[in-house]
């Protein structure tokens, strides 16, 4: 009977989708995605609207056209909109429907990932931290208090996208949908409870009578009327998992994200175009690329744990929206000549001959006429191949692309645009700092609790800051043989936090951190200790919450233990289930430094008394907006590790301090390409400059705040234009 009732709903949906094909303006066949009736090689780019601003939309938007766009791609951010149960937020950089809307008026499609989980190097993978502490929950599985917050945030973006009438069948620009993320290889690790949970997703999805198709991408099973879809660096071997559905790439990878420790990855122009046009020649019909662009991780966005603040991802637009060449023009070419060939790739599949040991053409034959594709796998060496009535001469790891079969108008390793030198010209070297030290927080203040054991980071801070203290005492005897032979006691921390520092009675003891390869940390360090009580604080820090993985809403932060102090009279002793006293965030924080009101509270030091390299340091400087145009950034070279406010807006954490670790030599574009293949950057900061957008300043007495961590130079802290050439 199960079976039964199964074949019936796939019947269903399948006939619910054929009939939105005929009926309404969005629909599909096994070529591609149809619109008012008619087949269409759709070139898409993702543009996340958070990691940017609302002033910077209608020119990413407008240089995306240019480049040859039909569709712009973005996610939903469900974490910004709710970020407490039914209190949502849809403003400035969360404004989607203002958003979309922009993207109309440009004459684009959208593609909207509604997930609700998106991954994206983004806190906690998009999801609101009060989810976590639902009763009885477990993410992104047949799991009853998922699957109810899940439904009500989604019906919550459809229904605002009907009332706003902007699916494509009510005369807006949605043409796709997109429920769940990348859920396959999870489905495959749960098992039995992941495929009841893939199977309710795509029906509740369909169930909302959007109009328009549903997508899931990496999920091979994923139930019809719903298309799979690819994601990777390459996708020309993917096949939908019905013959009756198009193939199509949703995530494209222009380059790879950067991490704080990570060199810059960077991926060739050559092999990305290579990559699409061996995906089109194979029958491929939508294309996406991720990013175009990238942007910047505003605020505590960054996930991961350890992502930097930028977001440029190698991407066409780079991180401050200015065309990073020769990629966004080589791409544009290389649109402009896929879609000279439209006519004939969405009419026939094509047929393939081989023209060599590692050669072979791709050749759409149809009644108005013939489109080719000549393609050379070779990673070495240049080929001439002759094809039809004339020879093509093509380079390694290369395609031709012939829209009539015969006049080669484009190839991929063929770059004709200069490539953008960046500049980033100093506005102001010396800005009027003035500091504030942040005293170390002692068990007796205010705004303290006081409990058994060690507790885990965000169950106590329900992310609401990167910082938390522990704290206890330590009694020591005066009878204690370290005191005399000067062999101090080794303290041993083991801690899920991502960065930590240990202070002994207010003093600086040692700083240690971990990795986006290994988040996890061990202190161990003999410390001094004087006889009477000695004040232990320990600050865990949180650089980002996982944002993949199967259940990461079970993962820990935080100072977890065992804390062992050896080499006293009696051994060694565990101090993991002493007192300890918490508290939440730094004191500057709960003051409101960052914000013009807070930073008059207390009272600063300038000129000669103001605080250099010293830790837990809050700084701040005036200035007036410069003239012109060109994207902004902070040069925080000489500093270590904190955060940064411009007029009480978070751009985000700085970690220049973190220098890029790994392998930086000579990139060969040929050749199947991986995250680690081209990099840059190695043995500099991961992140030197933070991008200060203008629409932030004000004309004069724009407020720059700095929270430094680790102690660093403001001295040398610049505002620089940044600028291509």
């Amino acid at each position: 009977m199960g079976v039964g009732i199964q074949t019936m709903w796939s019947i269903l949906l399948l006939l619910s989708c054929i009939f939105s094909a005929a009926s309404a303006s969005v629909g599909y066949d096994h070529k591609a995605i149809i619109i008012n009736g008619q087949r269409r090689i759709l070139i898409s780019g993702s543009i996340h609207y958070p990691r940017s601003t609302p002033e910077m939309w209608p020119d990413l938007i407008q240089k995306a056209k240019a480049g040859g766009l039909d569709v712009i791609q973005t996610y939903v951010f469900w974490n910004g909109h709710e970020p407490s149960p039914g209190k949502y937020y849809f403003e400035d950089r969360y404004d989607l429907v203002k958003f979309i809307k922009l993207v109309q008026q440009a004459g684009l499609f959208v593609n909207l990932r509604i997930g609700p989980y998106v991954c994206a190097e983004w806190n906690f993978g998009g999801f609101p931290i009060w989810l976590k502490y639902v009763p009885g929950i477990a993410f992104r599985t047949d799991n009853e208090p998922f699957k109810a917050a899940m439904q009500k945030f989604t019906e919550k973006i459809v229904n605002m996208m009907k009332a706003e009438k902007l699916f494509q069948t009510e005369g807006g620009p949605i043409i796709l949908s997109q429920i769940e993320n990348e859920y396959g290889p999870v489905e495959w690790e749960i098992g039995a409870p992941g495929k009841a949970y893939t199977k309710w997703a795509a029906q509740m999805a369909v169930g909302l009578n959007t109009g328009v198709p549903w997508i899931m991408c990496k999920q091979e099973d994923a139930p019809d009327p719903v298309i799979d879809t690819c994601n990777g660096y390459y996708c020309e071997n993917f096949k939908p998992n019905k013959v009756y559905k198009p193939k199509m790439w949703t995530e494209v990878w222009t380059g790879w994200y950067t991490e704080f420790g990570g060199a810059i990855p960077t991926r060739p122009v050559e092999d990305l175009a290579f990559s699409v046009a061996r995906f089109i020649q194979s029958g491929g019909s939508f294309f996406n690329y991720y990013m175009y662009h990238g942007g910047t991780n505003f605020g505590r966005t960054a996930g991961g744990p350890f992502m930097a603040t930028s977001y440029d991802y190698d991407a066409p637009l780079d991180e401050y929206g200015l065309l990073q060449q020769p990629k966004w023009g080589h791409l544009k070419d290389l649109h402009k000549a896929i879609k000279s060939c439209e006519y004939a790739l969405v009419a026939v599949d094509p047929s393939v001959t081989k023209l060599g040991n590692n050669q072979e053409a791709h050749v759409f034959n149809t009644k108005s006429g013939c489109a080719a594709f000549l393609a050379n796998y070779d990673t070495k060496y240049p080929v001439r191949v002759s094809f039809g009535q004339g020879q093509y001469d093509l380079p390694p790891w290369s395609i031709s692309i012939l829209p009539d079969c015969k006049t080669a108008v484009f190839n991929t390793a063929k770059v004709t645009w200069k490539t953008s030198q960046v500049q980033m010209k100093p506005v102001y070297s010396r800005l009027p700092w003035q500091s504030f030290i942040e005293e170390t927080t002692t068990s007796d203040e205010s705004g303290t609790t006081t409990l058994d054991g060690l507790y885990e980071q965000i169950y106590m801070t329900r992310d609401a800051t990167d910082y938390l203290w522990y704290m206890t005492d330590i009694t020591i005897g005066s009878d204690e043989a370290f005191l005399n032979n000067g062999k101090f006691p080794l303290l041993t921390i083991f801690s899920a936090c991502h960065a930590l520092h240990v202070f002994i009675n207010g003093q600086l003891s040692g700083t240690v951190y971990g990795s986006l390869e290994n988040p996890k940390l061990t202190f161990s360090q003999n410390v001094k200790l004087r006889p009477g009580i000695n004040k232990l604080a320990l600050l865990s820090i949180s650089v980002g919450l996982p944002n993949v993985g199967t259940h990461f809403e079970t993962w820990n932060a935080g100072v977890l233990g065992p804390i062992s102090l050896k080499g006293l009279n009696t051994g060694t002793w565990d101090m993991s289930r002493w007192k300890w006293t918490y508290k939440i965030g730094m004191k500057g924080e709960a003051l409101g430094l960052h914000t013009v009101t807070g930073s008059s509270s207390v009272d600063w030091a300038e000129g000669p008394s103001m605080a250099k390299k010293q830790p837990l340091t809050w700084y701040k400087a005036t200035f007036n907006a410069p003239p012109g145009h060109a994207p902004l950034a902070l040069d925080m070279g000489s500093m270590g590790k904190g955060q940064i406010w411009i007029n009480g807006q978070s751009v985000g954490r700085h970690w220049p301090g973190y220098i890029a670790q790994g392998s930086c030599g000579t990139c060969n574009y040929a050749g199947t390409f991986y995250d680690k293949k081209c990099r840059t950057y190695c043995g500099k900061p991961s992140q030197r400059w933070y991008h200060i957008p203008r629409s932030w300043l004000t004309p004069t007495g724009n407020l720059l705040v700095v929270f430094e961590e680790w102690g660093g130079d403001p001295q040398w802290m610049s505002l620089v234009e940044r600028v291509r050439v």
